[in-house]
């Protein structure tokens, strides 16, 4: 369970392989990081919803399976709102992560957005503090 990154293998010029990315935790106590936890809880709102945040965010090409270019659009887009200035963001579910992610760019910041089922979903609940501990538990989560 791991994102990886593809690199020119060691041993076979031409070739790549896959190096496994440290998994990283945000410092939860920060105006971005109240932004990022803003992105999973609206997020969560949509989902169901064909064009909602949540399907923008994790539409794949079919051919694939990887991040389309409208959803690396939504993901740079929604991550810099909150306060960053990256080249490439994308946002992949757990699921994805689990199933060892290859990054596409080396430019790219992959962002894991926590599975819903796992905070309640009860209006004034403190679910921004809820989605900033999922942040902080999920390996490299919003």
């Amino acid at each position: 369970m791991a994102i990886h990154k593809k690199i020119p293998h060691p041993k076979i010029p031409g070739e790549t392989t896959h190096l496994v990315m440290p998994a990283f935790s945000y410092a939860t106590n920060t105006a971005t990081a109240d932004a990022l936890a803003q992105i999973i809880i609206d997020a969560w709102a949509s989902e169901g919803d064909p064009n909602g945040l949540q399907a923008k965010l994790l539409a794949r090409d079919p051919r694939t399976g990887f991040p389309t270019q409208p959803a690396i659009d939504e993901a740079k887009r929604v991550v810099n709102a909150a306060g960053f200035q990256l080249t490439r963001a994308v946002v992949i579910s757990e699921a994805e992560h689990d199933n060892d992610y290859i990054m596409q760019s080396d430019d790219e910041i992959v962002f894991v957005l926590p599975n819903k089922k796992r905070a309640v979903q009860t209006p004034g609940s403190g679910l921004l503090d809820t989605a900033k501990l999922l942040m902080a538990c999920t390996p490299n989560g919003i």
